[in-house]
């Protein structure tokens, strides 16, 4: 089923909108589908870090802000009734693509991750949410409505990029990375000036500090109970790739939260 929630979207979000619109219209790597292969076993696919023993079939999850033919069709292998929401209307195509390939059954939103009211109150036993709080200037509205629709002791599985990854440089200058961009500076990050994995191409992102990102988890209802951090990096890697760079800034981190039965407003407030 396709629906789409044509709202008004602030400018930022149709800008990275068009952009990922157009990372899938040239095959870009983060806009293609899940491999054969990986529908072999797709609870170890999706579940690296061991944070689902039990499996999840039956159970209803929702894709945040995770098009593109690879999230959805693998957590519906693996047994769950999917929801995906995206911004892409690309991207949304590619998973209905792959559903009906595969035989699987998936709803799609086409909708901005801070907007979610086309979805029910406690509705989801899961919210997995790949990299993208990066392409909003604020995350808070973000988790509350996360928190709004995952129901208490619900997970939420969560990646977002580390501050220093979006504010160092793609290059090395005289050998090193450099910060060019100020921790606390709200502005979107320079552009990448030529094409990187760290960075999709002409979107526009924002640095989140950990207070925005872990401690906005917090506030919003959720208790971090696990966090990983992907190890990409390559000592031997040439300067200025992809393994040398993650050698020497993390690019991203992953968190499991478990939704809380209210608030931590209201918790302080019975306190």
């Amino acid at each position: 089923m396709n629906l789409h929630e044509f709202d008004e979207l602030s400018d930022d979000v149709r800008f990275n909108q068009a952009a990922w619109n157009r990372m899938v219209a040239c095959g870009h790597a983060l806009a293609r589908p899940a491999r054969d292969e990986e529908f072999q076993d797709p609870l170890k696919v999706i579940d690296a870090s061991g944070w689902l023993p039990g499996g999840i079939a039956g159970w209803n999850v929702l894709c945040l802000a995770a098009g593109g033919g690879r999230h959805g069709p693998l957590y519906a292998a693996a047994g769950a009734s999917v929801t995906v929401v995206d911004i892409s209307s690309a991207m949304l195509e590619l998973d209905r693509q792959v559903a009906n390939e595969r035989k699987l059954a998936l709803r799609t939103f086409e909708a901005s991750m801070e907007n979610l009211h086309m979805l029910a109150s406690s509705e989801f036993d899961m919210v997995i949410h790949p990299v993208s709080t990066c392409y909003l200037p604020r995350v808070d509205q973000v988790f509350r409505e996360v928190a709004r629709v995952t129901r208490p002791s619900g997970l939420y599985v969560s990646q977002h990029k580390q501050p220093a990854n979006l504010q160092a440089s793609l290059e090395t200058h005289t050998g090193n990375y450099i910060v060019q961009h100020a921790y606390y500076d709200h502005t979107p990050v320079p552009p990448a000036l030529a094409p990187n994995i760290l960075r999709e191409p002409n979107t526009r992102e924002f640095v989140h500090g950990w207070n925005d990102l872990l401690g906005g988890i917090c506030r919003a209802g959720f208790v971090i109970e696990d966090v990983s951090e992907p190890n990409h990096g390559r000592a031997d890697a040439a300067p200025g790739s992809f393994g040398h760079r993650c050698h020497f800034i993390a690019p991203y981190l992953r968190i499991k939260a478990r939704r809380t039965g209210e608030s931590a407003k209201s918790r302080l407030i019975h306190l």
